[in-house]
């Protein structure tokens, strides 16, 4: 039986994820707004530029190295080019789909670092987690219809890009030695995220306009959204049980049904609805079951 303290601790940890959730649902849904009047790689480019800045004065901070041998360390790069690709793609998805289709479908994240980490790390899955996987994507088919009328391949495998390049990214990164910094990490990632939009920017609707001065105010705010949800993140996962406040992570969907209605006439169909469902069900079985052998290796 929980104590009282640990509850407690639980309960705030689970209001901190929710809170980090509305904030990354608001920087999804700031940036498929902006990028009707700004090119997706100059978005990308900027957003990424001011989240590198924050992030340069809180490493020098912390003393943390910015100009490192590790950087090249097979792992870190790995890593920083899964990021870009990451980027790449789920900014694409999220321009060329609905708010709440794209979210719907990053959600299987969990499942694609499950498959990730059995194939390339050798992590023992049974088969409850395998079929629980497999119901996953069969959720994601339910979401897109590729037999369909609406159907776009294009966007699709943007937003599939997106999911299997940050599993990637997040399975280098448990390769990553410990001795690495945290915070240099993140420095790196951000401007791997600014490299993707320098890659992007040929390919721009828009050219290389820099954006109005409103324009470029919302940039400030989609990346302040970010970086507000990432910290809250950490604070909700030092705060909480991972297991009790791991399901809180979902309410992104949520928040993503309700800004992709209020502010882009979005409504969700059935078919929708049921490849939410079946996304979101298997990810949370399959984490449970995680925690559940790991307790069970513990003892």
């Amino acid at each position: 039986m929980s104590s009282p303290g640990l509850q407690n601790d639980n309960l705030r940890g689970g209001l901190l994820m929710v809170l980090a959730m509305a904030g990354f649902a608001a920087e999804d849904a700031l940036m498929k707004l902006l990028s009707g009047s700004v090119s997706v790689g100059v978005l990308i480019l900027l957003v990424g530029g001011f989240s590198t800045c924050v992030m340069l004065v809180v490493a020098l901070r912390n003393g943390a190295p910015l100009f490192s041998r590790d950087f090249f360390h097979p792992a870190v790069l790995l890593r920083n080019i899964c990021e870009m690709l990451g980027a790449i793609g789920f900014v694409t998805a999220l321009v060329m789909l609905s708010l709440q289709m794209a979210s719907a479908l990053f959600q299987t994240l969990p499942l694609a670092i499950t498959m990730g980490a059995a194939i390339f790390l050798g992590e023992k899955v049974g088969w409850r987690r395998w079929t629980a996987v497999a119901v996953g994507f069969l959720g994601v088919m339910v979401i897109l219809r590729p037999t369909g009328a609406g159907f776009d391949p294009f966007a699709a495998g943007a937003s599939m890009l997106a999911v299997f390049s940050l599993a990637a990214r997040d399975l280098a990164t448990r390769r990553i030695p410990a001795r690495i910094n945290s915070t240099s990490l993140a420095v790196w990632g951000m401007f791997s995220y600014m490299i993707a939009g320098a890659l992007l920017l040929p390919f721009g609707a828009h050219g290389f306009d820099l954006p109005a001065p409103r324009d470029l105010a919302l940039i400030v705010v989609i990346a302040s959204c970010g970086l507000i949800g990432y910290l809250l993140l950490i604070a909700a996962s030092r705060i909480g049980e991972i297991s009790a406040i791991m399901p809180f992570r979902y309410t992104r969907l949520i928040f993503a049904l309700g800004l992709g209605a209020l502010l882009f006439g979005e409504t969700p169909d059935a078919y929708m609805i049921l490849g939410s469902v079946m996304v979101v069900g298997s990810g949370v079985y399959t984490f449970l079951r995680e925690r559940y052998h790991a307790s069970k290796r513990a003892a």
